[in-house]
């Protein structure tokens, strides 16, 4: 399973979780309004920025939507 840093008012994070949606990908979502939350995304991916995904299985991180989508379709579909 993927995990996903997102903010629900990100109209990047939207693009992602309705791509993932309509594909049935499931993300378990951690919402960076939460402070810790935040605080752990600055120290795995370096920077307060989402959406970011991470991929544990494989061993993936990564910022960008565009990329997180397209990672995701190689992935899964």
């Amino acid at each position: 399973m993927y995990t996903l840093y997102y903010k629900p008012t990100c109209p990047f994070c939207i693009k992602v979780l309705d791509f993932a949606k309509e594909h049935g990908v499931q993300f378990a979502l951690k919402d960076i309004n939460d402070p810790e939350i935040a605080q752990e995304l600055v120290e795995r991916g370096g920077k307060r920025m989402v959406p970011y995904l991470v991929d544990e299985e494989a061993g993936k991180e990564m910022y960008e939507s565009s990329d997180i989508i397209a990672y995701i379709t190689l992935k899964e579909l």
